[in-house]
């Protein structure tokens, strides 16, 4: 009976379906499927890396086929192995490595390669040649030139000496095409090329000829993206014209004056290589222009100062005119801040002039002081240095808490100058920054004689990288104003120290003279500081701890000077506004900690 049944099923199936169905296991999850091999690399380090990753036995062994190796296959593997394994090894400078590779009949197989790669070849020469008009003007001895050759001598990271690495060559030829192509000979490219490696001896010959092609020479100047302002500004800001080298350096500058400006969110200047028309390439300018009105109102937290509001308003074209005016309300616990500034848009020297009025009051532990300045004069800015020239009348009303006033004015010139030799302004970790003030003037009070004074100010800050991811920073500030003693100037002209850029584990202008208990500003002021960071966290690299060390403070002259001292710990965050810091310190004068919160960093 069974049988007839079964029968009977398969027919049916057969009739309805036009064959019979074959039912299969079902295949293998990917994760479950053994490698077809496990792959052993013994080797140094670097060596050990590189077969890991690129020998063809490697690739295999990370599939995940259900499929075994005929031994027809294993042994074209297996002799391959050696050679593959040289060849990539060569590419590190090792020319005389030995390679034994050998199976071992396991589940799933294993198959062991063993390296040892021998003494590396290092670099003997480095042939550097040119073809086109770079080679022209070094055979005229151009000083320019000859300065260029020297500059790509010693680019790149092959040098004679050094081990010898496909990788290093490489970039190498790109450093200097790229050093090439910047100095204004944008069609640059490798003529020649050559690395020949005597295995004997061990040493690498190289040689590349570089053909610089043509020096691009500026064009007309092709402005794009203006609707608000006219293109005189633009033209003015490019500081070159037709027939001047299309340097990188001249590309870039011209960018970052444009940048400055503050008339343009985007800025981008370029042109184009085509080497037809080297003798005068059109230079594109593309821009995209801010409002011509912006509003902006922001809320922050000063340990200084307590808790603020402010509201800021740019006009960009006042009454129709070049001239951008900037004003800003601070509203503060202890500081509040009125400022109107009214600058002229950049002029053929990139200068600007520039009125300033600003009204501040600042409330401290024991006084008050309302100042008030009206500023003439003209600013310049390049990437690197900042100069300010001006003429400011000056009225400062100091009120003591004691019940005392002292009404002081002042009429001065004044240079300031700021300069800049940073990795990054905004988060720098090598380089220097360094400002400096020069004013003379007349000075009077209600409290003292009228007379002449002179008033300095420097500070210098300095960053270093110290290795093993520790930076470091350091300052130092000084400052000092010469007068008669009779001689009063206004308060917001002298020295106070303390607070979270000065002398950190003291209140904010505290670190200055006593007088009749009310502290009033210094005439002469030294502070410094030292600090070491480094990030905390492998996975949080923007967050760096710290320790620092400050002391100084500002005195009434060098004969009552005695420093105070601070140190303490920190955290950092390089946020992409800035660093944030947040600061514990102790103040040695005061035998007690204080907090310390700020955000940038001062020049």
């Amino acid at each position: 009976m069974r049988d007839w049944r079964v029968w009977a099923a398969a027919l049916l199936i057969a009739a309805l379906g036009g064959g019979c169905a074959q039912l299969k296991p079902a295949p293998a999850a990917a994760d479950t499927v053994p490698p077809p091999l496990v792959l052993v690399v013994e080797a140094p380090g670097p060596s050990k890396a590189l077969l890991e990753q690129h020998l063809d036995l490697a690739r295999l062994a990370a599939m995940r086929v259900d499929e075994s190796l005929d031994d027809t296959e294993w042994a074209r593997l297996i002799a391959a192995t050696p050679a593959q394994a040289r060849e990539l090894l060569q590419t590190e400078g090792f020319f005389e490595a030995t390679v034994q590779v050998t199976r071992e009949d396991t589940s799933p197989p294993r198959v062991r390669v063993r390296v040892t790669p021998g003494p590396r070849a290092e670099v003997d020469t480095v042939r550097l040649s040119f073809d086109g008009m770079f080679a022209q003007q070094l055979a005229a001895k151009e000083p320019q030139a000859l300065a260029l050759e020297k500059q790509l001598q010693a680019a790149g990271p092959l040098r004679p000496g050094s081990p010898f690495r496909n990788a290093d060559w490489s970039e190498t030829k790109l450093q200097w095409l790229a050093r090439l192509r910047a100095a204004g000979f944008a069609s640059a490219t490798v003529q020649h090329s050559q690395a020949d490696v005597d295995v004997p001896t061990r040493l690498a010959q190289l040689a590349v000829t570089l053909a610089s092609g043509p020096l691009f020479l500026a064009g007309p100047l092709h402005i794009e993206g203006l609707k608000l302002h006219d293109e005189r500004t633009v033209r003015r800001l490019a500081g070159f014209g037709p027939g001047t080298p299309l340097t990188e350096t001249l590309l870039l500058d011209y960018q970052d004056r444009l940048q400055k400006s503050g008339l343009f969110e985007a800025v981008s200047v370029s042109f184009d290589p085509d080497a037809a028309q080297a003798s005068g390439a059109a230079v594109s300018v593309r821009l995209s222009e801010l409002p011509l009105q912006q509003a902006t109102i922001g809320a922050g937290f000063s340990d200084n100062t307590g808790p603020r509001i402010s509201i800021e308003h740019t006009h960009r074209k006042l009454f129709g005119a070049r001239v951008t005016s900037y004003n800003k309300l601070e509203w503060g616990r202890d500081a509040q801040k009125l400022t109107a500034d009214f600058y002229s848009h950049p002029g053929e020297d990139f200068g600007r002039n520039l009125l300033g009025v600003q009204a501040e009051r600042v409330k401290g532990d024991t006084d008050t002081v309302l100042s008030q300045r009206l500023r003439l004069g003209r600013t310049t800015d390049t990437p690197q240095l900042e100069r300010l020239y001006f003429g400011e009348l000056l009225r400062s009303r100091q009120s003591l808490n004691s019940g005392g006033l002292i009404d002081a004015r002042a009429i001065s010139g004044n240079v300031h100058l700021v300069l800049r030799r940073l990795d990054s302004v905004l988060l720098p970790t090598r380089g220097y920054s360094a400002s400096l003030q020069l004013g003379a003037g007349q000075a009077s009070s209600n409290v003292g004689e009228r007379g002449p004074f002179g008033r300095v100010y420097s500070r210098l800050t300095g960053y270093w990288p110290l290795g093993g991811q520790w930076f470091g920073t350091a300052r130092i500030e000084a400052g000092q104003i010469i007068k008669r003693d009779a001689v009063i100037v206004p308060d917001a002209l002298g020295f106070r120290a303390g607070g979270d850029d000065s002398v950190r584990g003291y209140a904010y202008r505290t670190l200055a003279p006593l007088r009749d208990g009310n502290i009033i500003s210094g005439n002469v002021l030294l502070t410094g500081s030292a600090e070491i960071a480094r990030p905390i966290f492998a996975k949080l690299p923007a967050v760096w701890g710290a320790v620092f060390v400050d002391a100084g403070r500002a005195a009434d002259s060098w004969a009552d000077y005695k420093p105070a001292l601070g140190y303490g710990v920190g955290l950092r965050w390089r946020s992409p506004i800035g660093p944030l810091r947040v600061d514990l310190a102790w103040g040695e004068e005061l035998r007690k900690a204080r907090l310390h919160l700020s955000v940038g960093i001062a020049f």
